[in-house]
């Protein structure tokens, strides 16, 4: 039965990817950027049912930017899941972009790339966030720098929240979570992290039980004088907290 299921939702998956791909090029050119950010939104909230996973949403996103998104990391679905409440630019490593299909997706969503390890290419992409979030975007960052198990949080690094610094802009912590809607406790089945794999992750998900993803907006946030490593510890504690209510 579970391979059944896992089969039906790969081949649902792949067409409504499909459909993103030709929606990117040759509708998006004829669509303004608020009619763009409206459709990624309704594409991904569409994934994720295809997908077997319900939204549940808490707090306020944010109306309008600027505002940088601060969240913890858990799996692939995380970008899908944080679209899927409130369109945003992310920030992503380089390799995605080379990826098939997936490269196209992301580019068409408004990925900004950074090359992982480069300092050089981190200072180009905190520039290119805060022209972003000088422009209005609501621009999203996984400070973790990687995927945890969504039990506990990883270090925060602070590089990236320069930009909101140098733009001036709020920072907003947001919690994820994944759960298992039978039990209200925490799901582990989407989680991508250690020696996993994605196709592992992914089999996991398409295959089994249905998934509630949980997202939790917080309070924004300004600098109030901190230096990017203390207010990056800071959200690091509003995560935290929103994500034992």
């Amino acid at each position: 039965m579970n391979s059944l299921r896992g089969a039906w939702r790969l081949g649902r998956a792949v067409a409504h990817a499909w459909v993103g791909l030709v929606t990117i090029l040759f509708l998006f050119p004829k669509m303004s950027q608020p009619q763009r950010e409206a459709r990624v939104q309704s594409w991904s909230l569409e994934m994720l049912a295809v997908l077997g996973v319900r939204l549940e949403l808490h707090g306020e996103p944010p109306a309008a930017g600027p505002v940088l998104l601060v969240a913890n990391h858990i799996s692939w679905l995380d970008i899908l899941v944080m679209h899927a409440g409130r369109y945003c630019r992310f920030v992503s490593k380089a390799d995605v972009r080379r990826w098939p299909l997936i490269g196209t997706l992301a580019t068409g969503g408004g990925t900004i790339y950074i090359e992982r390890g480069s300092r050089r290419d981190a200072l180009r992409v905190v520039h290119h966030m805060a022209q972003s979030l000088g422009r209005g975007d609501v621009v999203a960052v996984f400070p973790e720098g990687t995927t945890s198990d969504g039990m506990t949080l990883l270090s925060f690094h602070g590089n990236l929240i320069q930009a909101a610094i140098a733009a001036g802009t709020p920072a907003q912590p947001v919690a994820l979570r994944f759960v298992d809607p039978r039990t209200g406790g925490p799901s582990l089945t989407p989680c991508y992290t250690g020696d996993g794999t994605f196709v592992g992750s992914f089999w996991r998900t398409v295959s089994g039980d249905p998934v509630t993803a949980v997202i939790r907006y917080g309070q924004p946030q300004f600098q109030a004088g901190r230096d990017r490593r203390a207010w990056a510890a800071d959200l690091r504690v509003a995560i935290d907290e929103l994500r034992r209510l």
